[in-house]
């Protein structure tokens, strides 16, 4: 006699397992377990990429310069002199009257330390060309805005190359970082973190480093004065703007420089004379 699946034979008890749940919840667990891992509606994505940025700071030592300093000014179109009715109006130039430099400017358009500019390379390229018998006393670095496009692949590794190259063609020289300061209100993202990178790789050179966006050189209120947004202008400082910021680099470089000593010749108790 033959009896249906679903029933136990006749004359024998149903075995109860009770492990037979507890086993198919497991199963059941590990089976979701797995398929979350593998997860195959969802696209891997690339590993990111978490660049260092902690370096140890050194404090810099105050510029040592003779009377009148031969300085070198190197930038990109803001120290060119763009969008001042002259090149030579540009800011860089402005330094030798502000300061009383010997000041050679060697700034081009549209260049930076990952960028090629208009009228010539990327920083690197650039260093590679300069004179090496021009032997400044200071060397003030500028920029640059024009990475903000490419940053951040190598761009730290760029940075050091050209800093090193310079410090290797002028070993004498002493060096002034000078920040990219802001075409545009608000801050674009990409340019405050090139400010933050060059002021941390500058720190830990014991070099100075001016930033004009920290130091908030442009902010709304004075941002029409300093920066032409016209069509030939195109976001650079105005013949007025470059004068400005001329200034603000002097006062700036003027606080890094050993004060001169104080002669104590006469008698400290005698009354100063007047005119």
């Amino acid at each position: 006699m033959t009896y249906p699946l679903c029933m136990p034979a006749p004359g024998r008890l149903r075995e109860r397992r009770p492990w037979l749940p507890l086993i198919g919840a497991a199963l059941a667990v590990v089976a979701v377990c797995a398929l979350g891992m593998w997860r195959p509606w969802v696209t891997p994505s690339a590993p990111v990429a978490v660049e260092q940025n902690v370096v140890a700071q050194i404090a810099p030592a105050t510029l040592q310069l003779p009377d009148e300093p031969h300085v070198l000014v190197f930038g990109d179109s803001w120290v060119y002199g763009s969008a001042a009715i002259v090149p030579t109006l540009g800011f860089a130039y402005r330094l030798e009257d502000e300061l009383g430099w010997n000041v050679t400017v060697d700034g081009v358009r549209g260049s930076g330390y990952l960028k090629p500019g208009i009228d010539g390379g990327s920083y690197g390229e650039r260093v590679a060309a300069l004179d090496p018998s021009l032997d400044p006393d200071l060397v003030i670095v500028e920029g640059s805005i024009n990475d903000r496009r490419l940053y951040p692949a190598g761009y730290q590794d760029a940075v050091t190359a050209v800093w090193d190259s310079l410090v290797a063609l002028y070993p004498e020289a002493q060096f002034v970082i000078l920040g990219p300061a802001p075409q545009v209100l608000p801050v674009e993202a990409p340019t405050a973190q090139i400010d933050a990178d060059l002021a941390a790789l500058a720190g830990a050179r014991g070099w100075w480093y001016i930033s004009p966006i920290a130091e908030g050189w442009i902010s709304p209120d004075n941002y029409a004065a300093v920066i032409d947004t016209g069509p030939t202008g195109r976001d650079h400082p105005s013949t007025a703007g470059h004068a400005f910021l001329a200034g603000k680099v002097a006062e700036a470089v003027a606080g890094m420089i050993e004060p001169t000593e104080v002669v104590a010749d006469a008698p400290l108790d005698e009354a100063p004379i007047t005119p």
